[in-house]
């Protein structure tokens, strides 16, 4: 456990709060791997995974494309950490919010830490939710059901409040303490989450007498009665592309669009980030099936297995809710709804600190266990409001589409830039605090594929891809008007420190 032992990072006056926020992390200061296994997987294998595996159900995935579709998508999602994030965060070691202020200036980071801090607060809250919901099992209060936005009992806004205290505390007392949490938890989560998949199974071989003698039986068994492809009017209709997008890009916010620079900058290594396969096979992978199979029960004992069915049923109202709660509780009772209650916190937990990183670097006077407190009672106001949760995958899509811009930029910024001969870090070197370079960037590519959901009936989970490749080129063009500009004496000496940056960075490569 040495590796999760404070160090003199926590007494250093140059590192604020002992997170070193403004200043690359030193070496005495880095982590082992075991410490991402455990953030990653305690961090993926969440609370959240009892909501979204049965959204999927919802969305009427077959057992084909749910399983291949996992699969290839959750690739692509490691590769994505490993080939974007961990390189950049593993050389220049500063958080995403520090280095985009290098890039960008820092009226042009105030409204992206906004943006940002936000989003956090709000996938942060929908975690509060999944966890509230054991409780209300736990106590009996009314919980919300599909169609609620808002609060509807007491009882509900104070177990909300409770879990928001305590997960808003472990956030604010940092990055150790958070991985510490989620390597205690994130193994008996694991167990447990492969109880779900397992009891629920045993449901459905009893409850359809299924003979399973092999591989092809299990097979049948998965494509006629758990994953039938029947969609509920209402909600997103899910095809092999969907579940591969949506599995890729989930976490786009933290590998495409670099969140997780804040993270690895603490690993002594690049390759460390292949730790999120840990969270992605386990946690989006198994997680998410064995979810989706209790809710897959839950409809079968309704009798929804028909798409005629299903359709009255959706008129009626009387789909069933796919709440956590009462699922981990009709499997495993009391095992179940601890776990949904810890999975919640390691979930939210690392999100609460990432938020309150990005109010920090906007207010960096203040410390980060302040501002993170009041982040967290942000979000647990959030939280307060079932319908996030309830509308978690478009959510989720939408949320790592406002960030996608800006991990372009940062990338193209510290690899591209230097070789076409402009200045990494320019808004630093030029003494900028406003650049259109990134701003541009930013808000044109958000436009553009908003504006191709909008009017060209692209769905929101294919927008990201070619849209990370429109804010990379706009970048680029904007970056060579921007510095062109400068005087020639200016643009030589930009050159010259830029030169010296690059030199420093590359002596620093793991």
């Amino acid at each position: 456990m040495s590796d999760m032992t404070p160090d003199t990072a926590d007494n250093d006056p140059t590192a604020v709060g002992g997170e070193y926020e403004r200043q690359p992390v030193p070496e005495r200061s880095r982590l082992g791997f075991k410490n991402f296994i455990g953030m990653y997987a305690g961090e993926h294998t969440a609370g959240t995974e009892l909501m979204i595996g049965p959204l999927f159900v919802l969305a009427g995935v077959s057992a084909f494309d749910v399983v291949v579709g996992l699969i290839v998508g959750n690739a692509l999602a490691v590769l994505s950490w490993m080939l974007l994030t961990a390189p950049i965060g593993t050389r220049a070691r500063l958080t995403l919010y520090y280095q985009l202020e290098k890039i960008a200036g820092r009226h042009t980071v105030i409204l992206y830490n906004l943006a940002n801090g936000l989003a956090f607060c709000f996938l942060a809250g929908a975690m509060i939710t999944v966890s509230a919901t054991a409780v209300g099992v736990w106590f009996g209060f009314p919980l919300p059901t599909l169609a609620d936005l808002a609060p509807n009992s007491l009882g509900w806004v104070l177990a909300v409040l409770v879990v928001g205290a305590v997960i808003t505390i472990v956030a604010a007392y940092g990055y150790r303490f958070v991985s510490w949490f989620a390597n205690i938890a994130a193994p008996w989560m694991v167990l447990i989450f492969l109880g779900f998949g397992i009891v629920s199974l045993k449901w459905f071989i009893d409850a359809t007498g299924t003979e399973v003698g092999s591989a092809g039986d299990l097979w049948a068994l998965a494509e006629t009665a758990i994953w039938t492809g029947v969609h509920v009017p209402g909600q997103p209709d899910f095809t092999l592309w969907h579940v591969i997008f949506f599995a890729w890009f989930a976490n786009m916010a933290m590998h495409v669009g670099m969140a997780d620079l804040s993270v690895l900058r603490f690993a002594r290594k690049s390759w460390y980030s292949i730790a999120s396969a840990a969270g992605m096979y386990v946690g989006h992978f198994m997680a998410w099936l064995a979810a989706s199979m209790l809710f897959a029960f839950q409809m079968y004992q309704a009798g929804l297995t028909s798409e005629s069915a299903v359709v009255s049923a959706a008129r009626a109202g009387n789909i069933p809710n796919p709440l956590p709660g009462p699922l981990a509780d009709q499997a495993l009772g009391v095992a179940g709804l601890i776990c949904v209650i810890i999975a919640g916190w390691t979930t939210a937990n690392p999100t609460i600190y990432r938020a309150g990183l990005a109010f920090q670097a906007i207010v960096p006077h203040v410390s980060r266990f302040r501002v993170t407190i009041g982040t967290g009672l942000l979000t647990t106001f959030v939280a307060m409001f079932p319908g996030v949760a309830m509308q978690l995958l478009g959510f989720v899509a939408l949320y790592g589409l406002l960030l996608m811009p800006i991990g372009a930029v940062i990338f193209i910024d510290y690899w591209v830039l230097p070789k076409l001969g402009l200045t990494r870090f320019y808004a630093e070197q030029a003494g900028h605090t406003l650049t259109m370079p990134v701003l541009g960037a930013w808000l044109i590519t958000l436009a553009i594929c908003l504006g191709l959901v909008q009017f060209a009936d692209i769905e929101i989970f294919f927008v990201a891809l070619p849209g990370w490749f429109i804010a990379a080129l706009l970048f680029i063009a904007l970056s060579f008007l921007a510095q062109k500009r400068q005087a020639p004496h200016d643009a030589s000496a930009l050159g010259t420190t830029a030169s010296a940056t690059t030199s420093t960075t590359s002596s620093k490569v793991e």
